[in-house]
């Protein structure tokens, strides 16, 4: 029955994998068509041109990084990779918590060497060679380090707490599991902006007058006390620009990254701003967080079940059931219960960035944001007519002239 569950996983990565790829081609070749009129303002012929050879380097890049790691991932469940480490791992503890962490630890660390040479190239040789690049050899070696003490203390911590409850809870370990994932993901929530951002990321307080008098104004006609407007230092990293929404309850947090100002004026930052005002408005960050507790519940649920029978231990190539194979192969079995949900998720979003928009647009105004919405396409390189099918399956965001057609409507019928 294991040897029957390995190959349902080897399907699932590979149908995973075939479709991905097809959509990847089917979303390049949209690059062919040409500028639509509303766009052709912010796409001139030669800036287009540069966003197609950035989306054909990116496609190609993609093709290449996902098919290696494909043949490893297949290679390591085929060849029993996973038990192999198992066996080290345990050779080195036979404590289950400590076996659990050594486990992850190796494979970590060989996801992290086989990763590092693309992220590498994708950081110094595209990113670079498009104009987006501001990373440093030095802040990349900084970001690098950070990232991984973060995973060692943080997702160690985590999981050694989880290892030590399904050890103790038996039948009962994914109720536990579920309390403690969504007491995390709160937890981020609420204090990303206070704690784990600046550990990258210098913030400071908006400083131009003319925005922050702009911003509150908007925010007091709404009704909406806003905590703190901070800057991100993003142009430490990279040219392209965003800004985001953070916090819950009464700690309402706004962060702008330093090239959104340089960027947009201050029509445009207010009308963006006021989009993720109606976020809050509309409840959609207290229905996302409720929906990804509920999420977690079901995935947990699903796990313990899984896990309460040796089968996915034998998937892997182990004889003996534990908490780390069954959760590593619980992970490559949720291939496609991850994609549904992730459409089902894109679906809702897309659904909430309209409602958002036109919140935007009846309490602030249409037109800035949709002039800051083709600045933002432009300064990415995006793609501005993405095709259909790789939208529903990827995108979280309607695409741009579908949210232009939409703000404009709000428009018309407000009038």
């Amino acid at each position: 029955m294991g040897e029957t569950l390995l190959y349902i996983i080897i399907a699932f990565i590979t149908v995973e994998f075939i479709i991905s790829k097809i959509l990847d081609f089917l979303n390049l070749a949209t690059w062919q068509k040409p500028v639509p009129d509303e766009l052709k303002d912010i796409y001139p012929s030669e800036q287009y041109q540069k966003a197609k050879a950035y989306a054909r380097a990116n496609t190609f890049f993609s093709l290449i990084s996902s098919a290696i790691f494909f043949i490893i991932s297949l290679s390591f469940l085929w060849y029993k990779g996973f038990a192999w480490i198992d066996r080290i791992s345990g050779q080195m503890s036979s404590h289950p918590i400590l076996h659990s962490l050594l486990f992850f630890g190796i494979l970590g660390a060989v996801s992290f060497i086989i990763q590092l040479p693309f992220s590498i190239y994708r950081t110094f040789v595209i990113e670079e060679k498009f104009g987006f690049n501001k990373v440093t050899p030095k802040l990349f070696v900084a970001d690098t380090i950070k990232s991984l003490v973060l995973a060692i203390l943080v997702g160690g911590g985590l999981l050694a707490l989880l290892a030590f409850l399904f050890e103790q809870l038996g039948s009962y370990f994914w109720l536990a599991g579920w309390a403690v994932s969504s007491a995390f993901s709160l937890f981020v929530t609420v204090f990303y902006t206070s704690i784990l951002l600046p550990i990258f990321n210098k913030l400071t307080p908006l400083q131009n007058a003319d925005l922050l008098k702009a911003v509150q104004d908007y925010a007091n006609k709404v009704a909406f006390p806003i905590t703190q407007i901070l800057v991100m230092d993003g142009s430490k990293r990279s040219t392209k620009a965003n800004a985001f929404f953070s916090g819950l309850g009464k700690k309402k947090n706004i962060v702008l990254f330093d090239t959104l100002l340089k960027d947009l004026t201050t029509e445009e930052i207010t009308a963006v701003l006021a989009h993720e005002v109606g976020h809050y408005k509309m409840k959609h960050i207290l229905k996302n967080v409720l929906l990804s507790i509920m999420q977690t519940g079901v995935l947990f649920y699903l796990f313990g079940w899984l896990s309460s029978t040796p089968l996915l231990a034998e998937a892997m190539g182990a004889e003996k059931n534990n908490f780390h194979l069954a959760l590593t192969g619980f992970y490559l079995l949720l291939s496609p219960v991850s994609l549904f949900i992730g459409l089902l998720m894109n679906v809702l979003s897309r659904k909430h960035e309209y409602e958002a928009d036109a919140y935007a647009g009846k309490t602030y105004a249409a037109q800035p944001l949709i002039s800051a919405l083709k600045k933002l396409t432009a300064n990415h390189l995006s793609n501005p007519q993405p095709h259909p099918a790789y939208v529903f399956l990827y995108y979280s965001h309607p695409t741009l002239l579908q949210r232009i057609k939409a703000l404009k409507e709000t428009t018309s019928s407000a009038s």
